[in-house]
């Protein structure tokens, strides 16, 4: 459990630029070097104890931008005592560039590298993350995430775009990371840190900005089991982005936002004209916990232009030809509760060397049934693809691309996408326990 005061003890936060925090770096002709490797670190101000930590290049939530059009090289140096492997969630990279250690390639044992070389076909906002079969909840809770940001070839005017990226800690109550369980046959629930953090660093993160000024906020969700909803209080919010796709420009229902695992929201965010003004990012966890306080300084900046829709990205499909598609059921079962009742997808845990879920040719249309028959919401996310949400009557779809959706607790929804990028593709749990017990089945494009 979250407290407020695990959430803000010892935060006497000074100011400071957030669009400068974690680790960033032009990705040009040279390689990147990405080093994962055990750093200790005391995350909670008040602690005693330090946490195992795992950072890229010593650092918590780095951030990795790019041009658009530009080829990302990274190098991953593993120097932990684990296989790895990185997923560029969201990103329809090329297949063996999808960084499932298991089934598009070899995990990198200790001490061997592995080049991600690729030139990601859209701009967005994408998790780096670890996705190795069976292995991945560990290295992330201990810290292995960060961003990915491809800018447009024309982003909109703000005054400052800032990378957030939330996760939680499960620490004990000096502060020391909590030891990890070992897989058994139940299914696990998935582990629920009891402190949050923004770009590895306390909440709430506090920044100046001009008076009347714009915001553009990329948000991220890189916690292991935790989902929450993010509210925006005395800041007028406008989603601009969902999973790193443009999407027509609206205000948050009731000012608030869902925010499973994986997933991602651009936003715009226009700031009073007055000095002194003040909003917040929360986290709705108990009576809410602040995550980003913004306040306002100094003169009025000159006005900005209208908020206006990101350009619509013209390399996904203009329809789905529903008639046309590939259809197959997907149900998912398992209870944590019970000793003998694990993670199944159509019955049966993941499985790489198996049969796929489905095997299409590249441009069909596929339709997926979600159906969750468990008393756990389930967030999953597929690779390498970018789909629709259906209404209910197989009539149309949500105006907006997604790559990770939540499908609530005896509940079922469809998901439709053309399959136009070839290779073996995960659908998956992104709570990271569930998918290491199985909680995934993949499909082919041939």
């Amino acid at each position: 459990m979250i407290t407020r005061r695990a959430a803000t003890a010892g935060l006497a936060t000074s100011l400071i630029g957030l669009s400068r925090a974690g680790w960033a770096q032009e990705a040009g002709l040279s390689v990147q070097e990405f080093t994962a490797a055990p750093s200790k670190l005391r995350l909670r101000p008040d602690a005693g104890g330090e946490v195992e930590a795992w950072t890229f290049n010593d650092s918590l939530a780095p951030v990795v931008r790019i041009r658009p059009g530009a080829e990302l090289r990274l190098r991953l140096r593993n120097d932990t005592v684990l296989p790895l492997s990185l997923h560029f969630h969201g990103v329809r990279s090329p297949n063996a560039m999808d960084g499932v250690g298991g089934l598009t390639q070899e995990p990198v044992a200790p001490g061997q590298s592995y080049d991600y070389r690729f030139t990601p076909p859209d701009a967005g906002t994408f998790l780096i993350r670890p996705c190795v079969l069976g292995g991945s909840a560990e290295p992330q809770e201990r810290g292995l995430s960060g961003l990915l940001i491809v800018e447009e070839a024309s982003p909109p005017q703000v005054d400052q775009d800032l990378a957030l990226l939330v996760d939680d800690w499960s620490l004990n109550d000096d502060g020391s990371l909590a030891p990890f369980e070992e897989l058994s046959g139940a299914a696990p629930a998935g582990r629920l840190g009891s402190w949050l953090s923004l770009n590895g660093q306390p909440t709430p993160q506090k920044i100046e900005a001009p008076s009347g000024g714009r915001l553009r906020l990329r948000l991220a969700n890189a916690c292991n089991a935790r989902a929450i909803r993010l509210r925006f209080d005395g800041l007028k919010a406008y989603v601009i982005a969902i999973d790193g796709q443009p999407t027509s420009t609206f205000e948050p229902l009731r000012a608030s936002l869902p925010f499973a695992p994986g997933s991602r929201y651009d936003l715009l965010v226009d700031l009073a004209p007055e000095a002194g003004a003040t909003g917040a990012v929360m986290a709705l966890i108990g009576d809410g916990l602040p995550l980003l306080d913004i306040v306002t300084a100094g003169e009025k900046r000159p006005a900005l232009p209208a908020i206006a829709p990101l350009p619509a990205n013209t390399k996904l499909p203009d329809t789905i030809k529903l008639q046309n598609a590939t259809r197959k059921d997907v149900v998912i079962k398992g209870d944590p509760k019970a000793p003998n009742a694990p993670w199944t997808i159509n019955e049966a845990p993941g499985r790489p060397n198996g049969a796929p879920l489905v095997k299409v040719k590249r441009g069909s249309p596929v339709v997926l049934t979600l159906t969750n028959q468990t008393a756990f919401m389930q967030p999953l996310h597929l690779h390498g693809h970018s789909f629709r949400l259906l209404h209910a009557l197989d009539d149309g779809w949500e105006p907006y691309w997604l790559d990770t959706v939540q499908v609530a607790e005896n509940k079922t929804v469809r998901i439709a996408f053309v399959a136009g990028n070839p290779g073996k593709w995960l659908l998956a749990s992104t709570v990271l326990e569930r998918f290491d017990a199985g909680l995934w089945t993949w499909i082919e494009v041939t």
